[in-house]
C-alpha cells in the first residue's frame, strides 16, 4: 500500500541519518531477570506456557527516549525487554512498551513523561494473549523511591543505587488489571551504540503472545526501513509477512 511505502520511506530516512534507530535512537541497556509466577495454584490460565509455567528467565531490558529531546524535556519513554529462551532453548520473546496513561482509552496513547516510574508503560495496541485481544503494560513498583527523571543519566544512577521491579499486567478492555510476571532491571550495560541489542515483536513473539493484526502493515513497515536505513542485516521486505526461523541474539535485525 502507498501508506506503507511512505512509512517505511520515512523510517529508513530518520534512521540513515542518525545511525540509529528511527525511534529511541539512544538508551540504557541493563541486565534483568523476569519471574512468572505461573497458574498452578489456581489462578485462570491464560493459555500460554510462557505465562502458566512458573519460571526465571534472563532478560535483556532497553530504556530510552522515543524523539531524543533534551534531557529537561518530557519525552516519550521507552521500556523494550528480551526474554532469553521464553519459548524454549534459543527462541527469545520481545516486548516494547512505551510511556502511557492506564485507562481504557490512555492505555492506547502514548504520553511523555517526566518521571521514568511515576506511571505504566503500554503495548498501546492489542496482543494476542491465549484467547483474547490483551493490552500489556508495565507497570514499575516505586517502593519509596523518590522521583527518577527520564533522562538516561538519572536511570542510570536510579539503578546504580539498587533494581527497579517492574510488574507485567494485561487486560482486556472490559477485564480488571492481572499480574502475569515481574520483571527485575539490574545493571545497565556499557554498549557501544553500533552493538546495543534490537528488539522485534513480529520476529520474536510465541505462540498465542504476540502482536494483534490491527495496523500491523504499518508497524512492520517502519521496523523494515528502520532496519534498511541502519545498514542492518538484510531485512524482510516491509510488504511481506514475517515467517521463518527466529535469529539469535547476536543476528538479530534492529527495530525502530
Amino acid at each position: 500500500m502507498a501508506i506503507e511505502k511512505q512509512v517505511f520511506g520515512i523510517a529508513r530516512r530518520i534512521a540513515r541519518r542518525r545511525s540509529a534507530p528511527a525511534l529511541h535512537p539512544q538508551g540504557l541497556t541493563c541486565t534483568g531477570v523476569l519471574d512468572v509466577p505461573g497458574t498452578e495454584g489456581g489462578a485462570a490460565p491464560w493459555g500460554v506456557p510462557l505465562l502458566d509455567r512458573p519460571g526465571r528467565y534472563e532478560a535483556t531490558v532497553r530504556w530510552s527516549r522515543a524523539a531524543g529531546l533534551p534531557p529537561r524535556w518530557p519525552d516519550g519513554l521507552g521500556l523494550a525487554l528480551c526474554v532469553e529462551d521464553a519459548g524454549g532453548r534459543g527462541v527469545p520473546f520481545d516486548l516494547l512498551l512505551t510511556s502511557s496513561g492506564a485507562g481504557r482509552l490512555g492505555r492506547h496513547v502514548p504520553r511523555p513523561r517526566r518521571d521514568a516510574l511515576a506511571g505504566p508503560y503500554s503495548t498501546l495496541l492489542a496482543y494476542r494473549v491465549g484467547d483474547r485481544d490483551r493490552v500489556i503494560v508495565a507497570v514499575p513498583v516505586r517502593a519509596g523511591r523518590r522521583r527518577v527523571r527520564g533522562d538516561l543519566a538519572a536511570l542510570r544512577q536510579a539503578l546504580d543505587r539498587g533494581p527497579v521491579r517492574v510488574e507485567l499486567r494485561a487486560a482486556a478492555p472490559e477485564e480488571p488489571w492481572r499480574t502475569f510476571a515481574t520483571l527485575t532491571v539490574e545493571t545497565p550495560q556499557p554498549y557501544p551504540e553500533d552493538a546495543t541489542p534490537t528488539y522485534d515483536p513480529y520476529l520474536h513473539s510465541l505462540p498465542g503472545l504476540r502482536p494483534t493484526h490491527r495496523l500491523h502493515g504499518l508497524r512492520a513497515a517502519a521496523y523494515s526501513g528502520s532496519r534498511h536505513g541502519r545498514r542492518a542485516v538484510p531485512a524482510v521486505p516491509h510488504d511481506s509477512p514475517v515467517r521463518g526461523q527466529k535469529p539469535g541474539r547476536r543476528d538479530r535485525p534492529g527495530a525502530p
